[in-house]
């Protein structure tokens, strides 16, 4: 839709009786499979650390990592939660009761409605699990649930893995952003994805069918998340396709 009275051109449609959210102010988000708690490097680095020991892999497309000491990691924790632009959690795997993973909000602009989840770091101890799914549907459940109009995911152009994720989590490919930074001393291209506010019932439904006992016999699933969320995104990415 589009709006031209009191605009020379046509301008987008109005947006009538939505408030600003607030920012996130690290409210614990517990689930059936995962519980997610700000990031410390006190409670949390010792134990992250230990899943990441040997899997270097998991730092490839980080712009920071691997770190060869406990107390490397555990300086890098202080120093990066100190910071405002973004907020980390520690997702810890009800099943195994054990840290293994962070994520985190970035970009937060509540006067646009927009934040980011990102910093997406499971150990193989996390990977494909459902704790995994359940801490991104809690991530996504609180900003929507806070006001937020929009919600992003962005990675490296060359990290299918994260575009397949972004894409069974119900997040509509937007392109890719050519020579977006430098990490590492490496060119990235960055591909873009996102979900809004208006898609939020459709994808809540999806992630609470999924998530619900009844998807799973013998702890397997018996729905896909990505067939659950096929026709409510907008816009499938073309390089890759949803996994399982």
């Amino acid at each position: 839709m589009v709006h031209t009275t009191g605009f020379t051109e046509p301008n987008g449609a109005p947006v009538v009786g939505w408030r600003q959210p607030p920012a996130p102010t690290g409210v614990a988000l517990a689930g059936a499979f995962a519980e997610l708690e700000l990031l410390n490097a006190d409670t949390h680095a010792q134990a992250l650390f230990e899943q990441y020991l040997g899997q270097d892999q998991v730092w490839d497309y980080m712009p920071y990592g691997p770190f060869p000491t406990l107390a490397a990691y555990q300086e890098w924790i202080r120093q990066t939660i100190q910071s405002n632009e973004h907020l980390f959690y520690a997702i810890k795997n009800l099943e195994t009761g054990q840290f293994e993973g962070v994520a985190s909000y970035l970009r937060i602009n509540p006067s646009s409605g927009s934040i980011e989840v990102g910093h997406i770091n499971f150990s193989p101890a996390l990977q494909r699990t459902v704790a995994a799914t359940e801490a991104m549907y809690l991530l996504m459940r609180w900003a929507f649930d806070a006001g937020y109009r929009r919600y992003e995911w962005k990675c490296n152009a060359l990290n299918k893995g994260s575009r397949r994720a972004a894409q069974r989590l119900g997040l509509s490919y937007e392109g890719v952003f050519r020579q977006a930074t430098i990490v590492k001393g490496c060119n990235r291209d960055t591909a873009w994805f996102a979900a809004i506010d208006s898609e939020w019932p459709r994808l809540r439904a999806a992630f609470e069918t999924w998530l619900g006992p009844a998807n799973f016999e013998n702890g397997q699933q018996m729905e896909r998340l990505s067939d659950l969320t096929r026709d409510i995104r907008v816009s499938d990415d073309p390089y890759i396709s949803a996994p399982a």
